[in-house]
Parts: structure tokens; sequence; C-alpha cells
């Protein structure tokens, strides 16, 4: 699917939008689910994610074919590892094949897990027999994706001797760390996070529980970059979002105050409010713990003509695409002068942009999404618009419900 896009008529918005559940938060409870049934969860999100990885818990034996969904990879390698009795294929899709797994797969064969490379070694598709788990000491590199630790840390309490988390080196993506044992805490397990040892203790047994999911940080990031490039007076009210969130997206709130773009917080749910026009020429951030809204950063300098280094960036190469290196080649075709290394991105500011370029996504949904919002600057095409469907399938729908002019091609 092509899209046409370009800006309202109107740039002073005035606009409500629901959001549904986040998909960290939503991976992280239906796997807590499977292993404590008597678990019940609201606000599930709606994304292809959400679905595969609710699909994929529910088989026990052959092929489990998660497409191109990171999360459940990670998450559902460490669910059928500890499964006794359960056998299966893990697979999806050919970009997934080539994102390495070997740091996972090391660590779960240290506690006893059987799983072998049914093609190249350190890359799906796995082959798992379920085992019971007794060991329970495990080392992991701690610059790795929060991911691979989060999988760990999921099937824990369900194991007999619960486990011993060693992060080796300093760590990143804190936050989604954080959120795992939260989600923990609230099911009742007994956790510890002391330097870089976590610790999570065994639980036989979860009483009746409700976790609520918030609404995805994430999917509102692209609701900041509209308000940033609208005019002064612009609110966007987004549901439902809390204060105390335990997404490491939630440090949008703070970041776009320099975009000249204030948070109110109220009933579960937050306004952004398009309050004063931006004053600097150039702006840096460490986003080593919320690596997620970095493409949604760039993509707001650019239309806003100004500059941005972006540092803390060296898990997007092994994302749905190389993220910075398709950073680089999409915003170069609006004019933009981008350098890239490992971890970093540079964008130097100008005031003209292209118009009439054709988008590309890469199977990566952010991709389309952090270049959406650009429309109120520049008429462009979106390739392979679809790929939103894995983790926010109404965007463009809501942009339309904002009154961007969006027309298939």
């Amino acid at each position: 699917m092509r899209l046409q896009l370009s800006s309202p008529n109107n740039k002073k918005i005035q606009k409500s939008i629901a959001i549904t559940g986040s998909k960290s938060e939503t991976n992280r409870s239906l796997l807590l689910q499977a292993l404590f049934p008597n678990i019940k969860i609201e606000n599930l999100s709606n994304s292809d994610d959400g679905e595969v990885m609710q699909k994929g818990l529910t088989k026990s034996q052959g092929e489990v074919d998660i497409h191109h969904a990171g999360t459940a990879m990670r998450f559902l390698t460490g669910y059928f590892a500890s499964q006794e009795g359960k056998e299966v294929v893990l697979t999806g899709s050919q970009r997934m094949q080539e994102r390495p797994i070997k740091v996972l797969v090391e660590a779960l064969r240290s506690l006893g897990a059987d799983i072998q490379y049914v093609k190249e070694e350190g890359y799906p598709p796995l082959k798992i027999t379920g085992k019971k788990l007794i060991k329970s000491s495990v080392s992991l590199p701690a610059n790795i994706s929060s991911q691979y630790i989060s999988s760990l840390l999921l099937i824990a309490p369900s194991l007999q001797n619960g486990m011993e988390l060693e992060l080796i080196g300093k760590i990143t993506s804190v936050p989604y760390i954080k959120m795992t044992l939260a989600l923990l805490e609230q099911i009742g397990v007994q956790t510890s996070f002391e330097g870089n040892s976590i610790k999570v203790a065994p639980k036989e047994a979860v009483e009746g529980t409700t976790l609520v999911v918030e609404s995805d940080w994430s999917s509102a990031s692209y609701f900041y970059s509209i308000a940033a490039m609208c005019e002064v007076g612009t609110e966007i009210q987004l549901s439902s979002y809390k204060q105390s969130s335990l997404q490491g997206d939630s440090v949008l709130a703070k970041i776009y105050r320099d975009f000249g773009v204030d948070t109110v917080f109220s009933n579960n749910s937050i306004l952004l409010k398009k309050a004063r026009e931006v004053k600097s020429n150039h702006l840096e951030y460490d986003l080593s713990n919320a690596p997620d809204i970095a493409q949604t950063i760039a993509v707001t300098c650019l239309g806003l003509g100004i500059g941005c280094h972006l540092t803390g960036l060296h898990t997007l190469p092994i994302k749905e695409t190389d993220r910075l290196a398709a950073l680089q080649t999409e915003l170069g075709k609006f004019g933009a002068t981008v350098d890239i290394d490992s971890e970093s991105l540079t964008l130097k500011a100008q005031s003209q942009l292209n118009t009439g370029v054709a988008v590309d996504t890469y199977n990566d949904h952010r991709m389309a999404m952090a270049f959406g919002p650009l429309a109120l600057k520049a008429d462009f095409v979106v390739n392979d618009a679809e790929v939103v469907s894995k983790s926010y399938p109404d965007f463009w729908n809501d942009l339309k419900a904002l009154g961007f002019h969006i027309g298939e091609l």
C-alpha cells in the first residue's frame, strides 16, 4: 500500500485520540499469564506483535512463526525453553532470521535449556525442546537489548529456584528492565535490582490479579512530533497514560519541552500543548534508555529546521532494519545531511525540504510512523505503509482524524 500524505488545512489542531495498550507491556503480561493462568489483562495492544505473541503462547508442538515480531522471538525463546514437554521450531521472517539471538540462547543453555540452531549458528530458526530448568545463576552482557534480559526475568519466577542474573558492563535500556520487574512485583513476585545484580524469587502460583496495560508511549511520540510542528495553541489529548509510567519512552514528556510542547497529566490521559516556538537550533540527547524514539526525534528536528546529535543508539542496527542506515537514507531524500556511526546520528540543520519524495519503510513500522508527521512540512509518499500494523494498526486513520490528507495510490 502506497499512501500520499499532505498537511492538514488547519495547523492549530484541537483533537482527542485513544491509543491501545503498550506493545511492551502487553507482551510481558501475556507471557506472565501463560505461566500463571489466574492473571487477567485489560487494555491489550491490538498490534500484530501482540496477536503473534498470543498465538505463539498457545502452541506446544510444531512450528511457531512470529513473522517480524522481535519481542515475541526473544520472549518465546525463554518461554518454550522452560516449558517441559513442549517442542517447537521458533522461526520468523527473512529479516528475523538475520537478527542475532546467540547471547540469549547461550544464557538459557547455561541454565540447562535444550536449544538448537536449525540453520545458521547464532540466528533463528531455533529448535527448542522444553525442559525443567534447575540452575538459577546466569550472566549476560549489560549493553545488549533489554529484551534478552527481560526474556530471562519473565520466566524466572516459574523456575524451581528462581534466578540470579548478573549483568556485565554498563547497563542500557534500564527502564525496560524495571518495567519487567515492576510487572513481576504486581503479581506478587519478590525481586531485587542492586548494582548489576538482579534476583527474582520463585513463585508457585499467583492469586487472581488483573494487569491493566498502559497505552503505548512509543505511539504517543508521533503526536508529540505533530504538536511540535504545528502552530502554537495546538492541543492533542491522548489516553490512557500514567504519570508514574513503567515505559522508558515516557521521557518524551521531558524531551519535547525543548520542542515547545508541554504535557499535562489528568484523569489517565495526557494533553500535549504547543506552548511556544523552539528556541534552539541544535539539540543533543542520549537515548540509551529510549532508543525507539530516535527516529521520531530526528524527523521532528528535520521538520523544524534544527540540527540534532543523538547517542546511545547501538541497538538500532539490529532492529526490524538497520534503523541508523535507513534514517540516513530517508532523511537524505528530503535534502538532509546526516552522519551516522555504530551508535549515534548527527543531523545538520536546514531550512528547505525536498517535496514529492517517496519514503521507504524497510518492513519497519517505526520508519513509516516517524515520517508521518513530516507531512505538516512537505508532501510525500510512504511506500508499504501497511507496516504500521505491527504496533499501531489505526495510525493512518488517527492522522486523518487530525486533518491530515492521506490518499492511497
